[in-house]
């Protein structure tokens, strides 16, 4: 919790979403900030992601339900077209 709570503190428009757990992992939460950038990490269950939702004061969603924001895709694509350019600039 140590790493959310850090994450959330230094980053703005941070929000929260709870993935359920799976047959091959628990359930996570994953917190979003404004401009995409983000981080997973294991909970005891979605109502311990609730409750670190409520007490750090930032919204949480059930990604089965609302999915994942459309920045943290943006996020994604930004990173893979940097390490690639890098990778290019490399050979």
């Amino acid at each position: 919790m140590a790493h959310l709570e850090q994450f959330v503190r230094t980053r703005r428009g941070v929000e929260a979403f709870i993935e359920p757990r799976t047959t091959v992992t628990e359930t996570t939460v994953v917190l979003v900030a404004h401009d995409g950038e983000w981080t997973r990490r294991r909970v005891e269950g979605p109502e311990a992601a609730r409750r670190f939702a409520h007490r750090m004061a930032i919204p949480i969603y059930d990604v089965a339900l609302v999915g994942y924001p459309q920045r943290m895709r943006e996020f994604n694509e930004r990173r893979k077209r940097a390490a690639r350019a890098e990778q290019a600039g490399e050979a």
